[in-house]
């Protein structure tokens, strides 16, 4: 392993690759080195001190005192917005009084819910987002994370920055929690705070009444129930699952450079997987093969001629393209050395995965990319249902069959009876969604109908109407496909349009 690997963080490269070189330890600065020859100069001071510190200590902890809070049920008293079943375990949000802003409740922080409640008229409504992550996850630049190109918080917006009104707004909130139910009855949502592993306190449960609800919970990774692909393999959706890449694909760098590693182990821990042929895995793909050839080669040339990426697709990669794009991105995804295989997968074992013909493939490293589907949360619902299971909406982005309850985003799909096709689960008809609905809510507010049951009569507008504005991909070597609507252009980009994406 070479010297350099943890022992420098000033190495630099023209692609910004070098945090996951450098991916564990950094140099002090010099002030921060300063500081550290002070404190040890004076250690033996402090020394000194600790110990008439740790008695006193000892006398406080001895010591009867009285406690902090004298009433119980100080917390709940206290906050005049909640209210309490029992003092222990299930709270919630009561319905708006007539001096209170409606509540909107946005179930969801994706790309439609944030562009809802960014364009939302927070003079107009209180804004209660409830999703178990509290930032929004700039997807399209997500696999640049993977290795480094781009950090991790560069691709993640905190919520309290797209809607400030969450953050200082007294009726507004957000809360780190999953819905686990909805009675549409009632108008009330039921909650369950998000936990950390199992030695943690236990779930609260709470509920929140609202005026209107937006149900804007994505889509989750179709597996297509082939087993072992949730126990062996990495999707590619959230932030935790590029940290997961990165740390892996580190890990698998370091073992393979070990003394006693047989060749097909080594071979093993460094062949890179990647099932989907779609635009995230064939980014993906080219983010690793540009790493690989820029930069593992030359930190690790004892390993170089054993690294390498498969690509496994049932069809064509990047089917929504047009015919000559697609076969621009074989011929360039392949020249980086992006092996190409067309099969369909069986079964996933942890170190390997079997496809229908029986062909084993190794793997070091899997990531899964075939596409999303409704959660089991979403076919849970008792709400009027979209072809493919998505919840049904009507032109205006109304759940029809319940008063109040409006879905955007992959979660949802025009039902049959609008004569509208179920339109593709892509960030720009989530984000385009949100707009629309938060404009809509705007005019309902404006015209008296922001309470409960009382938007019925309230003039709509104009329904909503999706326009494709065009796909892109990036293949590697600063490269990318832009196919637009009316025309099919292949472009070379440079870097700085790239991070632009």
């Amino acid at each position: 392993m070479p010297p350099s690997f943890f022992s420098t963080a000033s190495q630099t490269t023209t692609d910004g690759h070098t945090d996951l070189l450098n991916f564990g330890h950094r140099k002090p600065e010099p002030k921060q080195t300063q500081l550290f020859s002070e404190a040890k100069q004076s250690n033996s001071t402090k020394q000194s001190k600790s110990m008439s510190l740790f008695r006193n200590l000892i006398q406080l902890s001895t010591s009867k005192s009285k406690p902090l809070l004298q009433n119980p049920n100080f917390l709940f008293t206290s906050l005049s917005h909640f209210t309490t079943d029992t003092p222990t375990r299930y709270a919630g949000l009561e319905p708006t009084k007539g001096d209170e802003k409606p509540r909107v409740v946005v179930l969801g922080s994706g790309w439609a819910g944030c562009r809802l409640m960014k364009g939302i008229d927070t003079d107009l409504y209180d804004v209660v987002c409830v999703s178990p992550r509290n930032h929004m996850v700039f997807t399209p630049l997500l696999a640049s994370t993977c290795v480094g190109t781009l950090e991790f918080r560069s691709v993640a917006e905190p919520i309290g920055r797209i809607q400030p009104a969450i953050s200082k707004a007294p009726g507004s909130y957000f809360f780190l929690a999953n819905c686990t139910s909805l009675d549409t009855e009632k108008q009330m949502v039921h909650c369950e705070t998000v936990t950390d592993g199992l030695d943690t306190v236990d779930p609260w449960r709470f509920k929140i009444s609202y005026d209107k609800l937006v149900i804007a919970l994505g889509a989750e990774a179709s597996t297509f129930g082939i087993r072992g692909v949730k126990e062996h393999a990495i999707f590619l959706r959230e932030v935790r699952h590029a940290q997961e890449i990165r740390r892996k694909l580190l890990l698998n760098l370091m073992l393979s450079d070990m003394p006693g590693i047989s060749e097909e182990e080594k071979s093993r821990l460094l062949h890179c997987v990647v099932v989907g042929g779609g635009p995230t895995g064939v980014e993906f793909s080219g983010e690793l093969s540009d790493f690989i050839l820029k930069d593992v080669r030359q930190t690790y040339a004892h390993v170089k001629d054993y690294i390498h990426v498969t690509l496994i697709e049932a069809n064509e990669i990047l089917s929504s393209f047009d015919d000559s794009l697609r076969r621009y991105a074989t011929k360039q995804l392949t020249k980086s050395g992006v092996h190409l295989v067309r099969g369909i997968v069986k079964d996933v074992k942890p170190q390997k995965l079997i496809l229908t013909d029986g062909t084993e493939v190794p793997y070091g490293l899997l990531v899964w990319s075939t596409g999303v589907g409704p959660s089991s949360f979403v076919k849970s619902l008792e709400l009027s249902k979209s072809p493919g299971g998505r919840i049904g909406i009507d032109e205006w982005l109304r759940v029809p069959s319940v008063p109040d309850v409006f879905a955007i985003g992959d979660c949802s799909g025009f039902l049959e009876s609008t004569g509208k096709p179920v339109l593709p689960a892509l960030a720009q008809v989530a984000e385009r969604q949100g707009k629309y609905l938060a404009n809509l809510l705007n005019k309902i507010g404006k015209d008296g109908g922001g309470r409960r049951t009382s938007g019925e009569e309230v003039e709509l507008g104009d329904p909503f109407v999706y326009r494709h504005l065009g796909s892109m991909a990036t293949i590697g070597r600063y490269k990318a496909l832009v196919d637009l609507r009316q025309s099919k252009v292949r472009a070379f980009i440079q870097a700085a349009l790239v991070e632009l994406l």
